[in-house]
């Protein structure tokens, strides 16, 4: 019998429309929830791939004084009542404000009561810039109009070399400055929200993990100004930006530093040092900058930030001017490690990378599965530059005779006491008020503890031949000695 007959009738051609509507808005669900899944899931395993990498490093004492003992000792010191004091490498005690505006590092101060607060310190860096592939999610995702494109800018931002230096800074640790990577993520996307408390809330903690950064973080006042209109909010975001950055460099680093002298000025003094130098050389020399710039070393780090995700942040340029002022410190300066992504100084710059790529694709809307899978393959073709891989030796040493004569000697040092240490050895030693770079001493160090094989010592016959003179010194007493890993205790003096 026919379907007309048992009482049914044929289904019409708006029916058939809205079934096959039904069908595709659970099909794009089930896709969405997939997608979201596997991000949450990549995030998670991304976080604890990285947090082991970097804890690992840390255990085979390759985290040096400089720069994660800097950081310890000024979150140690801030727990004791000294607000970021730092000893310097002269031996001095001096605010860590008269080097770099961090004051981000308070926030941690609770955590240096935990046991090995080190090593969880550079597990949370590794946690934090790893969720910020969540906003970096959600705003391809909506952008986008697709949950799949959402996921591969997510994996793209994970896999660039850039935020993996972030999550596991292999060359000298723990900075508060990564932390604003995710931060930066989020401000974008409560600010594309229109969701301004909440914006605020993180500009302002992204504000506080370096010099510059409220600038940058205020160039998004600019961007959001003219995308949404929204004039009085998003200038008075650039301009409290602008302010506080103008600030931390004209008084607060001027007034903390060692006798007012800005620390980081030789870097720059081929465009005049300071940032009134800078001011009058621009006027009276401007070339100085170019020639500052042109350099096949910047050129290939430039390249190695902009080139993966293929050009489409040009298409959101406002959003990429957050990137300039950090840009524009790196390229200017003389130290090389600045224009090299595994340092931490990419910070800024990227967060609006990534999140103007994402928009820029939003511009071919039409194709943002293609675009977001080829940064995806773009960014994975380069992902083999990787702390993971450069940390892979961090396995082969852990349990070696080295690293357990390095522990051993490392325990000997009573908790709180006055140490000289070697570099390598001082980024597990600098859980104290006091901690001298060796082979400086002052009378207050009691006990120095020595790797002869630290390869962050540039004339090394030197740095051996200070070893020598301190355990031939009889003011000391070698206490421990085994595999080029030494540690002498100062003797009482006796009483006159």
């Amino acid at each position: 019998m026919s379907e007309t007959a048992l009482g049914r009738r044929p289904m019409s051609s708006l029916e058939n429309t809205l079934s096959a509507l039904r069908a595709r808005m659970r099909l794009e669900a089930g896709e969405a929830a997939a997608a979201r899944r596997v991000v949450y899931a990549g995030v998670a395993t991304y976080a604890v791939l990285f947090a082991f990498a970097a804890v690992l490093h840390y255990s085979v004492f390759e985290e040096p004084r400089l720069d994660l003992g800097n950081m310890v000792q000024a979150i140690w010191n801030t727990a004791h009542g000294h607000v970021l004091e730092n000893t310097t490498l002269h031996g001095q005690q001096h605010s860590r404000l008269g080097s770099h505006v961090d004051p981000f590092l308070i926030l941690l101060a609770p955590l240096i009561w935990i046991p090995s607060s080190p090593a969880i310190l550079l597990a949370l860096q590794a946690v934090a810039v790893a969720s910020g592939a969540l906003p970096v999610f959600w705003l391809a995702r909506k952008h986008l109009d697709s949950a799949r494109a959402g996921a591969q800018f997510a994996f793209a931002y994970l896999l660039y070399p850039a935020t993996q230096f972030h999550a596991f800074t292999i060359g000298d640790g723990f900075h508060a400055v990564s932390f604003a990577v995710p931060l930066i993520l989020y401000a974008i996307w409560f600010l594309d929200e229109d969701r301004l408390v909440a914006f605020s809330v993180v500009a302002l903690l992204a504000f506080t993990t370096k010099e510059e950064l409220p600038l940058a973080v205020g160039c998004l006042g600019i961007w959001y100004a003219v995308r949404r209109g929204h004039r009085l909010f998003g200038l008075g975001v650039f301009a409290a930006g602008f302010l506080v950055t103008l600030f931390n460099f004209l008084w607060v680093i001027p007034h903390f530093a060692p006798n007012g002298v800005q620390p980081f000025a030789g870097r720059y003094a081929a465009v005049g040092g300071t940032p009134r130098g800078m001011a009058h050389k621009l006027v009276t020399d401007p070339l100085a900058f170019v020639h500052a710039v042109a350099d096949g070393h910047k050129a290939g780090f430039v390249a190695l930030l902009l080139i993966p995700f293929l050009g489409l942040w040009l298409f959101e340029p406002l959003l990429l001017l957050g990137a300039v002022p950090d840009l524009a410190i790196n390229l200017l300066s003389s130290n090389p490690n600045q224009t090299t992504v595994q340092f931490q100084y990419t910070a800024g710059i990227v967060p609006f990378i990534v999140a103007a790529s994402v928009l820029g694709a939003s511009r071919f809307k039409r194709h943002a599965l293609d675009l977001s899978l080829w940064c995806l393959a773009a960014t994975a073709a380069v992902a083999i530059y990787s702390p993971i891989y450069l940390g892979a030796k961090d396995v082969r040493a852990l349990g070696s005779p080295l690293v357990s004569a390095k522990a051993h000697a490392v325990s000997l040092i009573p908790h709180g006491v006055p140490v000289a240490a070697s570099n390598q050895l001082g980024g597990s030693l600098s859980g104290r008020r006091y901690v001298y770079s060796f082979p400086l001493l002052r009378r207050r160090a009691q006990w120095i503890i020595v790797d002869r094989n630290d390869w962050s010592y540039p004339d090394v016959a030197w740095y051996k031949r200070q070893i020598r003179r301190y355990e031939a010194n009889k003011k000391w007493r070698i206490v421990y000695s085994s595999h080029g890993v030494t540690v002498l205790h100062r003797r009482p003096t006796a009483p006159r």
